[in-house]
């Protein structure tokens, strides 16, 4: 409530109060009755001084309000009245907007008119120009447009050509540029030695007189250690000499660790014998093992089956033109792994594909078939990744590879197999079986060139495609496949293909 309200309710009250009061003590009897007269008149007075001032304290304090009150409503007035001075200043600038664009709609509706004139205009030209070009060239607008068509399809079509066979030529010399350099920086990464290790046939004695010993009395000694090393032993002329002869590469090895422990120790009876060889074996067997195992672990390729592992390890014993097979296999691995690396492939199934390619040799001379097929049937009973053992089995092309590993595999074996130094081959003798492969191919009729590439793993024939249909060149490509399994004798398998392209050949003069 506002005071200026509140102060004259409050002194009307106080004043009626008084007035109260003054009734009862005008009723009162006794002595004292004038004497509290007195003091009521008296407070009486003093109340109505303290009204009247509180009074005028309220009058200034609403004259106070008033003034404050009326200044707001000054102060909003003003900025009423801003406000309303920009808001016509608006509307003013959006009429003249306004005028503005209906004049340049009625401008534009001008322009839009004058257009559609040109148009109609430009429209009737061109319907006389087509009829004057019909009747001077003779032939209709359809007849005109065929022609060009056709026109510009074969140019289309010739420019199409020319291109798609540019692009082929870049693409193949781009892809063979890298395949180069992917295969030469492999070789060099692998820093293979030139020289192979050969598997000891002969065992040398310090002196012929052992022989008569290692012979024994009626031949006795040498039965009972062919017959506990199932290896023969071969004494003859030569000069300080044994040869040991086997297929199985263990049981030769066997045979050179026993007989050597026998010459040493210079005891040589058929029980001396028994036990030597039975030492031994648990010696090779144990060499076997850890070869194995040191081959994964240098490779880096742990977690293979113990029998896996074991036939790795009797390919330390077996040799293929001189060449080791287990070193071999690593170089493969690591010649795999690196070209794998190179372009994207899986690194690990084409560096385990590369150790395990050639296992099937461990056991080859025990279970009829190509080492390749052999090798994966193992690979595959033992639980290697299915993309290991395809490799694997087409490393030869007893089955056609169909992964990019499996190719990779089937170089990095030809480059190991043919680099220099690999295998022990004379160069005459490799020379010859080149040129007879090229002499076989030629030998057919209808031939126009051949090839022995790859080391002579592969022999490739061109036909004279006028003479040689593509059925006649599939039977050409069974016929020299027999004539050189039946006139050469090679390692591994040679590919024979039959090559027929007809070339169509234009010169612009």
């Amino acid at each position: 409530m506002p005071v200026y309200v509140f102060v004259p309710l409050l002194v009307v009250a106080l004043l009626a109060g008084f007035g109260v009061a003054y009734l009862l003590l005008s009723n009162r009897q006794g002595n004292g009755a004038s004497a509290i007269e007195a003091k009521a008149t008296q407070t009486l007075a003093e109340a109505e001084t303290q009204a009247k001032e509180k009074l005028l304290e309220a009058k200034e304090e609403a004259v106070k309000v008033r003034t404050a009150a009326e200044q707001e409503a000054r102060e909003y007035r003003v900025q009423s009245q801003q406000i309303e001075k920009r808001l016509l200043q608006k509307e003013e600038n959006l009429d003249r907007k306004g005028e503005d664009l209906n004049r340049r709609e009625r401008e534009l509706t001008s322009k839009e008119k004058g257009l559609d004139d040109i148009k109609a205009q430009l429209e009737d030209t061109y319907r006389q120009q087509e009829r004057e070009l019909q009747r001077v060239a003779n032939m209709t607008r359809q007849e005109a447009q065929g022609i060009l068509m056709g026109q510009v399809e074969q140019e289309l079509r010739n420019e199409v050509a020319r291109k798609v066979r540019e692009s082929e030529l870049a693409a193949r010399d781009e892809s063979d540029r890298r395949a180069r350099e992917i295969v030469t920086e492999s070789i060099q990464r692998i820093a293979a030695d030139q020289t192979a290790e050969v598997s000891v046939s002969v065992l040398p004695l310090p002196t012929d007189e052992l022989k008569g010993r290692i012979i024994g009395k009626e031949g006795r000694n040498i039965r009972a250690l062919q017959q506990a090393t199932g290896i023969d032993l071969i004494v003859d002329d030569t000069p300080e000499a044994v040869i040991i002869s086997g297929f199985d590469p263990v049981r030769r090895e066997v045979a050179r660790v026993a007989l050597n422990k026998l010459i040493v120790d210079g005891r040589i009876h058929p029980a001396r014998i028994e036990e030597i060889v039975a030492k031994s074996r648990q010696e090779v067997l144990q060499r076997v093992k850890e070869e194995g195992e040191a081959a994964v672990l240098e490779v880096g390729l742990q977690g293979l089956h113990p029998e896996v592992v074991r036939h790795l390890g009797i390919l330390r014993f077996r040799t293929s033109y001189g060449q080791q097979v287990l070193n071999h296999s690593k170089e493969v691995a690591y010649l795999a792994a690196m070209m794998a690396s190179e372009i994207g492939a899986d690194v690990r199934i084409a560096k385990l594909s590369g150790l395990l390619h050639d296992i099937g040799k461990a056991i080859d001379h025990e279970v009829e078939g190509s080492h390749a097929v052999i090798g994966a049937d193992l690979l595959q009973r033992h639980g290697v990744p299915a993309p290991v053992v395809h490799a694997v089995r087409a490393h030869h092309y007893d089955e056609e590879p169909h992964s990019i590993e499996a190719i990779l595999l089937i170089a990095a074996d030809a480059i190991s197999a043919a680099r220099p130094g690999a295998r022990r081959e004379s160069l005459e003798a490799y020379v010859k079986r080149l040129e007879k492969l090229e002499e076989i191919a030629n030998s057919f009729q209808g031939v126009q060139q051949s090839y022995a590439i790859q080391a002579g793993r592969e022999v490739r024939i061109l036909v004279k495609p006028e003479q040689i249909d593509d059925t006649a060149a599939q039977l050409m490509a069974r016929d020299i496949a027999k004539r050189i399994e039946t006139e050469l004798s090679f390692p591994g398998q040679i590919r024979v293909t039959v090559v027929r392209e007809t070339r169509a050949v234009e010169y612009a003069k």
